[in-house]
């Protein structure tokens, strides 16, 4: 599996459950990396201010000095997925735009040394500057593929409109054409349902200038959909619910 550095002109959607409806769906670009590419082209730099960029700071656990692909190793070692070290790493996040970021969700894509997709670490931000990462993977830590669906305890407040409680589910259809990934959120009859989806394509300035064009504003854009979705929520009389003190354990 040779360096990576694509860029997923994608569309998300959210579904909420419930009897409070409410749904929408928008672009938005994602970068899918190793990081362990250094070359790229001229409008895109690796910890250095661009038209876009990708800083390893970014990305990690906040408890830890690590970041980026430093900290995805340690939590390898850590939860005893030392195996895995030998095989490829990606990560697929929204890159910075004009220097500026948010990610309400970035991917660590795992591979075995025979390119087999094993753990996905999906690291989850809300807009307090809270995050919170969560191991997907099998028990058996068997491969990952598209119709196979992996679960999580929610224990990381992320939306006030929601409960610290409930179950994820994660499919990931990763392939060398496209990228989908479903997650649908249930505690008891409510919930969210969450998709990205995009079809791949490699970096390119003229790719690079195309978002600019489009999507100028970046994450100033997602940040300012997330609040008008949040307004709506409230005018339709969904509950607010206060930041809860995070949880220490910022990895489960």
């Amino acid at each position: 599996m040779s360096s990576v550095l694509d860029h997923i002109h994608g569309k998300t959607f959210h579904g909420r459950h419930g009897n409070i409806k409410n749904n929408f769906s928008y672009g938005v670009d994602y970068i899918l990396t190793d990081l362990t590419n250094t070359n790229g082209p001229l409008f895109y730099s690796r910890n250095n201010k661009n038209l876009i960029s990708i800083y390893d700071n970014d990305y990690g656990g906040l408890s830890h000095k690590e970041t980026g692909l430093d900290w995805v190793r340690k939590i390898l070692l850590m939860y005893g997925f030392k195996n895995l070290l030998n095989g490829k790493i990606f990560l697929l996040a929204q890159p910075r735009v004009f220097n500026h970021v948010f990610n309400p969700v970035s991917f660590w894509m795992i591979y075995d040394e025979f390119s087999s997709l094993r753990l996905v670490v999906a690291e989850v931000s809300n807009t307090f500057g809270d995050r919170h990462s969560y191991l997907c993977h099998h028990d058996n830590m068997s491969e990952i593929k598209k119709n196979h669906t992996l679960t999580a305890r929610k224990v990381f407040h992320v939306s006030p409109f929601q409960e610290i409680s409930g179950e994820y589910k994660f499919r990931f259809d990763i392939t060398d054409q496209f990228v989908d990934i479903w997650i649908d959120f249930r505690n008891n009859d409510k919930g969210v349902l969450a998709t990205f989806s995009g079809v791949r394509q490699k970096l390119t300035n003229r790719s690079i200038l195309s978002t600019i064009i489009f999507r100028p504003f970046g994450s100033f854009r997602v940040l300012a959909l997330i609040h008008w979705q949040a307004i709506k929520l409230k005018y339709k009389g969904a509950t607010f619910r206060k930041r809860p003190v995070p949880n220490s354990k910022d990895v489960s």
